[in-house]
């Protein structure tokens, strides 16, 4: 069940580090602004997956009771939600790019060369942000109901679609005009939009049991969306404190020198995002595994497999560790047009995260099977708990007191993360989240 998630993650992470490569091109300046648009649109990405994620708990019971009604107000409340919030980032993007990048680069010496470029990519980009949102719907709706290939093989051809337009765009390939920072969001939307109508022809063809027309989209049992809504109104809580969390702290980061800063921790994350696979494949399989059998009231089972994919999760973040470090060699190569200070960043960012992934990993499995049965508080507990009590003091602490580096800084405040697994560990313990959420709907 994960391998063809990990491909899939694997394949867009490997493609985001050719982009990065590519931008990498121009200078440091022109990939740290690319990078820092990123870095504020991250926040609306993880919104939209939660939200996805959400309606992918009841998506994953309903298809283990074998309700196939109830998968389709699963995905009418997903393509609802995501879409919603893809309009109102819309707005977000065209309005006011220049001040959200102004925030994320506060005390950066090139802030100046960065701001409008990097709103110029916004701007661009957000065009796509609707499209994206169904085909986020749809694509983990083919996972949740235990057919991951589809998505994998869509994403194959709409990322390979991806590299070769950034290659035309951003240097003016195959007598195309060289548009640089546009070229990259230019090839991102033509990539998301082939990516969308890839999904809309498979999804009819083949008749899939959660898919209804875009005209049936609000036929939706309104009790149970807004259900789904309250309990993803926790899971929301929790990953929005994370990703701000993080957002803040990478503005700290940011102020810490100049574009080399930017472009250096950029390039680490871009490695590193190869390794993250195993998240995705942990959240996903553990999703359906643990989720499928308490949809068919199978609770023993259902406890069985958590602890099974808890144990796993630490192993596989162990293995992948390892396999990151190797690949500080390849950061000379990779990233050959950086300066010697953003690469001397980029590798000790690699060292600090390869020591971290068998805890990321654990954390990510503890949180993937509290949201196979609905149980969302856990996450505010954690994420909410331990990220404004301890994560946000410590890196604003580090960040006023005292004058050690971006990769000190992070390393230092990661070890709030080893609080987090001990409150997620004991709450797990109290079994809030063996609940068959498919069986009070249906009755």
């Amino acid at each position: 069940m994960a391998l063809p998630v990990m491909a899939q993650q694997l394949i867009q992470s490997l493609v985001s580090l050719i982009d990065n490569f590519m931008v990498a091109g121009l200078g440091d300046a022109k990939m740290a602004s690319v990078n820092v648009a990123n870095q504020v649109n991250f926040v609306y990405f993880v919104l939209m997956f939660t939200l996805s994620g959400a309606g992918g708990v009841y998506m994953s019971q309903y298809r283990g009771a074998g309700d196939e009604e109830g998968m389709q107000q699963a995905y009418r409340f997903k393509a609802i939600m995501t879409m919603l919030l893809s309009i109102a980032y819309f707005a977000v993007c065209q309005l006011i790019p220049e001040t959200l990048i102004g925030l994320m680069t506060i005390g950066n010496t090139a802030r100046d060369e960065i701001i409008p470029l990097a709103a110029q990519y916004m701007r661009t980009v957000s065009w796509f942000f609707v499209p994206m949102g169904l085909s986020q719907a749809i694509g983990s709706a083919f996972r949740e109901i235990g057919r991951p290939k589809v998505p994998l093989v869509i994403s194959v051809g709409a990322t390979l679609i991806n590299t070769f337009l950034n290659w035309v765009f951003i240097y003016g390939s195959l007598g195309a005009p060289k548009l640089e920072v546009l070229g990259a969001a230019l090839a991102t939307n033509i990539a998301r939009g082939a990516e969308l109508a890839a999904f809309i022809v498979y999804v009819k063809a083949a008749k899939a049991p959660f898919y209804v027309p875009f005209a049936r989209l609000l036929k939706a049992r309104w009790p149970l969306f807004i259900e789904i809504l309250r309990k993803s109104g926790l899971m929301v809580l929790s990953e929005a404190s994370w990703v701000v969390s993080e957002t803040v702290t990478t503005a700290l980061y940011n102020g810490r020198g100049g574009a080399e800063v930017v472009a250096g921790m950029v390039a680490g994350w871009a490695i590193a995002n190869v390794f993250f696979l195993v998240f995705t494949g942990i959240h996903v399989s553990t999703g359906v595994i643990v989720g499928g059998a308490l949809g068919a009231d199978r609770l023993d089972e259902a406890r069985d497999k958590a602890r099974w994919m808890m144990g796993g999760s630490v192993v596989a973040g162990a293995v992948l560790g390892l396999l990151q470090t190797a690949s500080l060699l390849a950061v000379p190569f990779v990233f050959m047009n950086l300066t010697p200070h953003a690469m001397e960043i980029t590798r000790g960012l690699l060292i600090v995260i390869s020591v971290y992934l068998p805890l990321w990993a654990l954390l990510n499995a503890q949180f993937a099977v509290s949201r196979a049965g609905g149980d969302m508080m856990m996450g505010v507990a954690v994420d909410v708990g331990v990220t404004y009590g301890a994560f946000i003091p410590g890196a604003f602490a580090l960040a006023l007191l005292t004058p050690i580096g971006p990769v000190n800084m992070y390393a230092i405040v990661k070890l709030t993360d080893f609080l987090k697994w001990a409150v997620a560990k004991r709450w797990l313990k109290k079994e809030r989240w063996v609940v068959n959420l498919a069986k009070p709907a249906a009755a």
